[in-house]
């Protein structure tokens, strides 16, 4: 009568896998910590990137992508930089797509300090500005604290601060006739502007009025940055037309950007930059697949005697095969769920920090499973295999 030996279910490969596990808990959890860090690594990283991204994408729908900025240029065959017309902002806003136009001067000459005591040398690299009094509107500006410019303080010494140049200037807040010496006379700080991401410029920038700028410090009235609203289905073909638009007579000396872009740049610099981390996190899982390896390996080293046992009560090479190759699938997926799931607390603490959207890509989790169940089949194939080829007598004898 020859004897056919039972069958292992997949429920009892799950348990018998278990109770491998089960005998060497420190050993199991040190194995399953190496995984899980790669995975979370890998997961907080993409996580993390991802988040940036919808915080860049919610950033630019509320601000919106139709902003562009004329400047002057260099002077053909010079070195020295061109100027815009006076008239340009006025001509900008004569485009037909143009929801907007306004411009910011930059006063060359002009520095501010806190006092009239402090050297000259001592700037805080802080620009003075003139501006037009649309300047918010369209660059989708705030004001954090106090009030921005308007008819009656753009004639007179009222500065408006932004959030950087408030912060070297020692200002905490407005609203208390705080002064400060700006181009050789006090001007009174009246508002302090939230960050502008699509502006950057005015965050370090002591914003005045267009008149006071004249009246003041002797500005001639050339702009040094238009900043102009399109419609957006109408920001290419406007973009086309700005230089010519902004100086007629050399529409070569005249620079055209789109602040979006920029954002955009820095994203892909930052996508980069997750690429590194992602090759680190790869490292890392790595070292956690050769921790389970190592962990299999003992293991059929320490138990021969058990696999000896087995084998002379009946169980095959196969069953002993599928019995470790099971353990260190359940090792390594312990350690790739753990590490999913510490790499989503990750992403989400660190989104929260910093007022972003926690988002954890689908693909990602599926991934890191994924790649925990590859590792676990690649690391225990070899101990499987070894355990499987022990003869009973040999293996007894242990």
């Amino acid at each position: 009568m020859k004897l056919v030996p039972a069958r292992l279910g997949p429920a009892d490969v799950i348990r018998v896998g278990g109770a491998g596990l089960r005998a060497r808990p420190l050993r199991v959890f040190l194995s399953a910590l190496g995984i899980a860090i790669g995975i979370a690594a890998m997961i907080a990283v993409v996580g993390i990137s991802t988040s940036s991204r919808a915080e860049l994408d919610r950033t630019l729908a509320r601000l919106g992508t139709n902003l562009l900025t004329v400047g002057p240029g260099n002077k053909m065959f010079s070195s020295e930089q061109a100027k815009l017309p006076v008239e340009s902002v006025t001509m900008i806003g004569r485009i037909g797509p143009v929801l907007s136009a306004t411009a910011t001067a930059r006063l060359s000459d002009a520095r501010v300090y806190r006092n009239d005591r402090i050297p000259s040398g001592q700037t805080g690299s802080i620009s003075v500005m003139a501006s037009y009094l649309d300047l918010l509107d369209t660059v989708g500006g705030t004001v954090g604290d106090g009030a921005w410019l308007n008819e009656a303080t753009a004639r007179y010494p009222a500065v408006v601060l932004g959030t950087l140049a408030a912060d070297r200037l020692g200002v905490p807040e407005s609203g208390q006739q705080v002064q400060v010496w700006l181009g050789g006379r006090w001007f009174t700080v009246i508002g302090i502007l939230d960050p502008v991401p699509l502006a950057p410029e005015l965050d370090a920038a002591a914003l005045i009025g267009w008149t006071a700028a004249q009246t003041y410090l002797g500005f001639d009235g050339h702009p040094t940055t238009v900043y102009s609203r399109a419609r957006e289905d109408q920001v290419s073909a406007v973009q086309r037309v700005l230089a010519a638009t902004a100086n007629p007579e050399a529409p070569a000396e005249v620079t055209v950007s789109r602040p979006s872009d920029a954002l955009a740049a820095k994203n892909a610099t930052d996508r980069a930059f997750t690429g590194l981390l992602l090759g680190l996190g790869a490292v890392a899982l790595l070292v956690g697949g050769v921790g389970v390896a190592n962990t299999m390996v003992i293991s059929v080293l320490e138990r021969r005697a058990e696999i000896g046992l087995r084998r002379s009560l009946g169980a095959t090479q196969g069953q002993i095969r599928l019995q470790f190759l099971a353990e260190s699938l359940l090792l390594s997926t312990l350690g790739g769920a753990g590490g999913v799931m510490l790499g989503i607390l990750v992403t989400g603490v660190y989104a929260t920090t910093q007022g972003w959207p926690t988002v954890v890509p689908a693909w990602a989790m599926a991934g890191g499973v994924l790649a925990t169940v590859v590792i676990g089949a690649v690391a225990g194939l070899y101990p499987a295999v070894r355990a499987a080829r022990l003869a009973p007598t040999e293996a007894l004898a242990h």
